[in-house]
């Protein structure tokens, strides 16, 4: 490696992802070793590292909204992935698994990620500034997705129950389609300037000062970034059964798989996200925690929608009572603590509690 290379590309970032593949291969041929669960966890711990920053040199390579987006879209597709896995597996049995999922993604996100985000930059900036076009646009795409596809089932009356009908299925899944591509069109294209750093934020990292990456370095970067999601999803999956015999035999309801397959998914999301909260670039960071609600749910909906439609098996979508209200309030709180373009440490504070009280009642229903 060239100077330049050692820079952006330091070694342990090459090491730690093929560390990650190795320990999954070794599970794969040696599916009985002793302590391969503590292996392969371990193996996730050194992705998830890798992935936060090799996500962060291509960030700084196509500058923003793009560096953001090829990270949300990156993780989501492997989130769609996993799940629809799952469900070929378990089969009409897994038929709420998505709705689970996709429920603690949002959740996750908007109040664990942006929570954290804003307490952590708060904390060590006082206030921070961002374009409140940016997140207007992305708050009211994701709150129209959201209620179409976790509320809307549950008062739908052509279906009994949190379901929709075939023809229903269709028609929604095409209109997530749409305000996806519509978002993803307004922010690389058509109003780019409301998704980049408000004029006053600048970066302790200091990113900027360094020179960009080479195109050679973005792409190796891209190919262990592929490389270290790729080992987070599937050493989950390997790791899942184990977690959920754990959850089982300590009671906790079903639904929280759904939140283990989230939080596993998002975390190199949310490192980002923090961590560029933290350096003043919090219109980075939620351009991340936006984006990526948005694409879990505008990729992951319509994907097994379409399973669930040539397989014949139910998909359950409509959330319970609790969830429901849990969800709206979630969503009320974000349209007012971020339309001000000014954020500070109390914002955070409640984001955070709701969350606390988002993983208590899902594990003390």
């Amino acid at each position: 490696m060239n100077g330049d290379a050692f820079d952006h590309n330091p070694r342990w970032t090459v090491a730690l992802p093929l560390v990650g593949a190795a320990i999954l291969a070794l599970s794969f041929a040696m599916p009985e070793l002793p302590g391969l669960v503590l292996l392969l966890a371990a193996g996730l711990a050194c992705s998830v590292t890798a992935a936060v920053h090799h996500a962060e040199v291509i960030a700084h390579r196509v500058g923003e909204p793009f560096g953001t987006i090829v990270l949300a879209l990156a993780v989501t597709v492997i989130e769609v992935a996993l799940i629809v896995a799952m469900m070929l597996s378990g089969g009409e049995s897994s038929s709420a698994l998505a709705r689970d999922t996709v429920y603690a993604a949002v959740m996750i996100i908007l109040n664990g990620i942006i929570g954290i985000s804003l307490l952590a930059g708060a904390r060590r900036h006082f206030e921070q500034g961002y374009h409140v076009q940016g997140v207007t646009a992305g708050l009211a795409t994701l709150i129209a997705i959201v209620v179409f596809s976790l509320i809307l089932p549950n008062y739908a009356t052509s279906s009994a129950g949190p379901l929709y009908t075939n023809s229903q299925l269709v028609f929604i899944s095409l209109a997530i389609l749409v305000l996806f591509g519509g978002f993803t069109f307004v922010q690389t294209v058509r109003h780019r300037d409301y998704f980049l750093p408000a004029a006053d934020a600048d970066d302790d990292g200091a990113d900027e000062h360094v020179e960009p990456p080479t195109v050679r370095e973005t792409f190796a970067s891209l190919a262990l970034l592929l490389l270290a999601l790729v080992v987070v999803v599937l050493s989950a999956k390997k790791i899942s059964p184990s977690i959920e015999s754990l959850l089982a035999s300590a009671g906790a309801p079903a639904a929280t798989v759904g939140i283990l397959i989230a939080a596993v998914v998002l975390l190199p999301e949310g490192i980002a996200a923090v961590r560029a909260a933290i350096h003043n670039r919090l219109q980075t960071s939620l351009n991340l925690a936006i984006g990526s609600a948005i694409a879990s749910i505008g990729l992951t909906v319509p994907t097994v929608a379409l399973l669930s439609l040539v397989m014949g098996w139910p998909l359950v979508l409509g959330l319970d009572g609790k969830a429901t209200v849990l969800l709206l309030l979630t969503l009320f709180v974000a349209s007012l603590s971020l339309r001000t373009g000014r954020t500070n440490v109390l914002l955070g504070l409640v984001h955070l509690v709701l969350f606390a009280a988002y993983l208590f009642l899902s594990f003390v229903p």
